[in-house]
């Protein structure tokens, strides 16, 4: 996806398009999952993969799991950020552990393998309500 650096320096901010946002969202690998518990929020790194229209990623059993039990509504994010450029993307949706055997064994052929050479059985899917993305060109701050 191409993008003219100079014509946003006038306008360092610009929101993206539900598209662009997707679009932006399936190239990460990276991200980090929000969660709110009696008014405590978290943070999770997560290795993750977007499959038609959802987001899924494999954890172990521990807090992660525990939060989303209690607290379905999370928050997604992905970032990425180069020497003049970045851009975010925010998902805002609902998460649900996969319990079927059918589930899980297509989520078993999706490319989502763990990065840390710890066992995590269990699968997540993020169904999103709400996506959105920036896209930010990086300059000096203007006088005052």
């Amino acid at each position: 996806m191409g993008y003219d650096t100079d014509a946003a320096a006038e306008q360092p901010i610009t929101e993206l398009t539900s598209e662009e946002s997707w679009q932006l969202l399936g190239s990460g690998a990276l991200g980090r999952l929000a969660l709110s518990v009696s008014g405590r929020v978290d943070i999770f790194p997560v290795n993750y993969v977007v499959h038609e229209g959802k987001v899924y990623f494999r954890t172990a059993e521990g807090t992660k799991l525990v939060e989303l039990t209690i607290h379905r509504d999370v928050t997604f994010e992905v970032d990425e950020i180069s020497e003049n450029t970045g851009w975010s993307v925010i998902v805002h949706g609902t998460a649900r552990r996969l319990q079927k055997l059918s589930e899980v064994a297509a989520a078993d052929e999706l490319p989502l393998r763990s990065w840390l050479a710890t066992p995590k059985f269990n699968y997540v899917e993020i169904t999103p309500t709400e996506i959105t993305g920036r896209r930010l060109v990086f300059g000096n701050e203007p006088d005052r």
